[in-house]
């Protein structure tokens, strides 16, 4: 069965400013797959998609389209509404090149897939902490993820960062299959008011804009169903900058996320290969650092309701 894709519009420009036309991105997903697609296998897919550009309005597809080559996987599962009510929907496997060059050819920009795969879709693979700076401040967004790294730390876990490639940045907690959903809510929304406790107005929980003051860790990302858009996605930004991982190391003040673009995420993977390939490697038990969590929290719950 041939699996060849073909692109089309190949000089369309994805992004106006920046020149980046569909073929661009076409090449560089082809470079980048053999990094990427380890980081997509097996995981329900969600299509964001942008017909027009980055200057048109994007949607997000989660039922596999009609006339999608039937090479490409599907698994199905049920979704739930906002609004209520659910649906039964037929998620796309990305797991070869050719499927993910098919989602470049039908206009996804960034790469966004569950944290579970199809296997155990109940048991998410990471904690994800997601870091959402005001006004797209980035050195907010460095020093808030350091101080999850020691957060993490004293509860005996890792965690591996990159930028979200928006001015945020991501903290994955590859985990043990042996937790749920819940529990992984549970942990990264105790952890994250824990830090917001000891660091008032470096970091908050609050949802609404209004009432926050310093960067966003919004815990609400680790529920069944999210995506998160994975290591090496475009994402679709002005200078197409890249959700690009990095070393703790980096993390010095003077990184500039703007300029992890396309060239540099080759250039990147050339000279270091995968840095975050230890996140498919690493199997953290989540269970023992989730009941510190809450030991620590009930002292604090009892003083409050005799307060």
């Amino acid at each position: 069965m041939s699996r060849e894709v073909k692109l089309s519009s190949a000089d369309r420009v994805l992004f106006p400013k920046d020149r980046v036309t569909k073929g661009d991105l076409f090449e560089y997903y082809r470079d980048v797959a053999p990094a990427l697609i380890p980081h997509l296998r097996d995981r329900p897919f969600t299509m964001k998609r942008f017909r027009e550009g980055i200057s048109g309005p994007g949607f997000f597809q989660k039922q596999a389209p009609k006339g999608m080559p039937s090479w490409i996987q599907t698994r199905q599962y049920r979704t739930f509404r906002r609004e209520g009510g659910s649906r039964l929907v037929d998620f796309p496997l990305v797991n070869s090149t050719e499927a993910l060059l098919w989602m470049v050819q039908m206009h996804c920009i960034d790469m966004n897939a569950w944290y579970s795969r199809v296997d155990r879709p109940d048991r998410p693979d990471f904690v994800l902490f997601d870091l959402d700076p005001p006004g797209d401040d980035f050195s907010a967004s460095v020093e808030v993820a350091l101080l999850i790294r020691e957060g993490l730390a004293e509860l005996g876990l890792e965690g591996w960062p990159k930028t979200s490639g928006a001015g945020g940045m991501h903290v994955l907690v590859p985990i043990a299959r042996r937790s749920g959903y819940d529990d992984t809510y549970e942990f990264a929304e105790l952890l994250s008011r824990r830090l917001e406790e000891r660091h008032p107005g470096k970091l908050t929980t609050e949802w609404l804009k209004e009432k926050r003051h310093g960067v966003l860790v919004d815990h609400r990302q680790n529920g069944w169903g999210k995506t998160i858009a994975s290591a090496y996605s475009v994402r679709p930004k002005p200078g197409a900058p890249v959700s690009t991982p990095l070393r703790w190391e980096e993390l010095d003040g003077k990184l500039d996320f703007r300029r992890l673009g396309m060239e540099a995420a080759r250039k990147r993977l050339a000279r270091d290969g995968d840095l975050f390939a230890p996140v498919l490697e690493t199997r953290q038990a989540l269970g023992p650092a989730l009941r510190e969590l809450r030991e620590a929290t009930e002292p604090a719950r009892s003083r409050r309701s005799r307060g």
